[in-house]
């Protein structure tokens, strides 16, 4: 494998196992940071979520320098040409972690679920745009379904943040982007997965933790009066672990099948993140018109995680194949095989 460790270029190598295992991966990781940074930032109160970046930013770091350092992984050493080739993803990177952070903290865990389905289509525009990859008219049905129920669900919001608002919609289309940019510098780059990862951390860290020190954050993380509190040690602890675990999944479902897979699989997370919300979050209130957003919105979810990993039949027999099987079918070098 060389030092990418990625498994043949483009999709040679790559099994339906791998892209279903890769994408579960994800979303059980997703679904994780999710749930414990608003444990962190909403329950216990803590104060900054740029200091909750920089701890995600430092754990990254140590765990892939010690990774390469005892060959557990491999990845290209540091040199002068290397910010060149992987720019913009280390701005992206940071960037879709605080904001995505910031969202957090400031709304609750169904209008947060709800807001950021917003990406999907995002990521459909980009893909388009900078891949040039088409989606299929199924897809599309799907992802507008999505759209349209997260709009509903958004028009009745009794609870309106503007700042988390402005901070979702900005992870929205940093989400967007780095999906896309990472797909295409793993195909490109001869990076790997943990040299991206290693790199984007390593370059972003100093930048955020002078921007973290200079918005006086440092000073309020430091005076943060449960730090004697076992219990909430330990959820800090692994929200910073599991913002590393969430890059490689990430990463590693984007290779695997593409950026707007990635970005669905999320949105899936995002659905289990939002009916639990309603029971346990204690900040949502019930209506007609929320609820049937967030069902529609759900269905189109289900659809197009339909579309993406139904396999297809073996070509004997294609011919008694309906129409709408063939529908749900995305062709190879689009959607969900870039």
């Amino acid at each position: 494998m060389g030092a990418t460790d990625i498994p043949g270029n483009g999709n040679d190598g790559i099994t339906p196992l791998m892209k279903v295992t890769s994408a579960l991966f994800y979303g059980c990781a997703s679904f994780l940071i999710t749930v414990i940074n608003k444990t962190v930032l909403t329950s216990y109160q803590f104060p900054s979520f740029l200091v909750l970046s920089l701890g995600q930013l430092a754990a990254s770091i140590i765990v892939l320098f010690l990774g390469k350092h005892f060959r557990i992984v491999k990845f290209p050493d540091c040199s002068r040409d290397i910010p060149r080739r992987i720019f913009p993803l280390p701005l992206i990177y940071l960037g879709n972690m605080m904001f995505g952070l910031g969202g957090t903290q400031a709304l609750s865990l169904p209008m947060f679920a709800a807001l950021r389905r917003f990406s999907i289509l995002m990521t459909m525009i980009l893909e388009l745009r900078i891949l040039g990859i088409r989606p299929t008219t199924t897809v599309q049905v799907s992802v507008y379904s999505m759209v349209g129920g997260a709009l509903l669900a958004a028009s009745d919001d009794l609870s309106f943040n503007l700042h988390g608002y402005l901070f979702v919609m900005i992870t929205n289309t940093l989400t967007a982007a780095n999906g896309v940019y990472m797909k295409k510098k793993l195909d490109t780059a001869d990076m790997g997965k943990y040299g991206l990862m290693y790199y984007n951390s390593l370059f972003m860290f100093l930048p955020a933790l002078i921007g973290t020190w200079l918005c006086g954050d440092l000073e309020k993380a430091w005076q943060f009066k449960d730090w004697n509190d076992s219990l909430f040690l330990v959820q800090f602890l692994l929200s910073c672990v599991m913002g590393f675990i969430l890059s490689y999944s990430t990463i590693l479902c984007t290779q695997y099948n593409s950026a707007l897979t990635t970005t669905i699989v999320g949105c899936l997370k995002n659905i289990s993140v939002t009916y639990i919300g309603m029971f346990i979050g204690g900040d949502y209130v019930f209506s007609w018109l929320n609820s049937i957003g967030i069902n529609i919105s759900v269905a189109g979810s289900l659809l197009y995680a339909y579309v993406t990993f139904r396999k297809k039949a073996p070509a004997a027999g294609s011919g008694s194949q309906s129409s709408d099987r063939k529908s749900l079918l995305p062709p190879p070098g689009r959607i969900d095989n870039v």
